[in-house]
């Protein structure tokens, strides 16, 4: 496994890239309103990220083997949609929840980073909750980040949090190591055991970005060669950040102005 330590000036070139992906959602915001559709959602995000930004939609086209090439700029996952949702042009409805997820390119380098929106603000009490619960897990892993932690203890914090409260973690993506590479070592489990897998050292950049269920943790592939979605139909959430190991803890690369506070429980974005 090799791993890849970013200098200082691969760290900055990683910030601008963090920064430029939330803003991407920070711009979507305001439109995910009931009626729009999330191929109008793509297209204002690509044109943003080509024509203003000066960056690359690093979905648009990729094709890891064994994949067909990603067809859209973004993915945006309904409902029952685990991730890798493709847009299309079904309108979104009052009541739906839907994961933005946007990674940029800019100067080689990626950021990588998802959030969760309620459609007209008129979803359910359990889909509201869901979506909470999932950004106060991904949280809760990010607190784990320091130098001399180990991935496992990462996933641990996650699965126990969401478990505790009803929910279960899918277990077949997880996050990853990212820099000049879309997906690098490691990848990030969002279930462990504390004080197991690779060691953290300052300078590596990976994503954390559970996927928990309302229902069991169970998939399936939708059929297109990219959707996953809950084999029972049940609400899945997700969120991402794009963190950093620092000499002292983390540093969450993927912040901009809009970024949705932080829970109770976090006091900081980088220590």
């Amino acid at each position: 496994m090799t791993i890849t330590l970013k200098s200082q000036a691969d760290i900055d070139g990683m910030r601008l890239a963090g920064r430029l992906a939330s803003e991407v959602l920070d711009l979507l915001a305001p439109h995910v309103q009931p009626g729009i559709t999330t191929d109008a959602l793509d297209r204002l995000a690509h044109d943003h990220i080509v024509q203003v930004q000066g960056a690359i939609p690093a979905p648009l086209n990729y094709c890891p083997p064994g994949y067909v090439p990603y067809p859209k700029s973004i993915c945006t996952s309904v409902n029952h949609v685990v991730c890798h949702g493709i847009p299309n042009d079904k309108p979104l409805k009052k009541g739906d929840i839907v994961n933005i997820d946007i990674t940029v390119i800019k100067d080689g380098w990626h950021g990588d980073t998802s959030r969760m929106f309620v459609v007209g603000d008129e979803a359910s009490i359990q889909a509201k909750r869901l979506c909470r619960l999932t950004y106060e897990a991904m949280w809760h892993g990010i607190l784990q980040v320091k130098p001399g932690a180990r991935l496992g203890d990462i996933g641990s914090a996650i699965q126990v949090f969401a478990e505790a409260q009803g929910c279960s973690i899918v277990r077949e993506f997880c996050g990853h190591g990212i820099g000049q590479v879309f997906h690098e070592e490691p990848q990030v489990l969002h279930y462990g055991k504390p004080g197991t897998g690779v060691t953290l050292q300052a300078g590596m950049t990976f994503t954390i970005e559970p996927m928990i269920n309302a229902g069991r943790r169970d998939i399936k592939e939708a059929g297109d060669g990219w959707t996953i979605v809950t084999r029972d139909r049940s609400l899945s959430a997700q969120w991402e950040h794009t963190v950093l190991v620092t000499p002292t803890g983390y540093e969450v690369l993927t912040l901009s102005a809009g970024s949705p506070a932080l829970p109770d429980f976090v006091t900081t974005t980088a220590c």
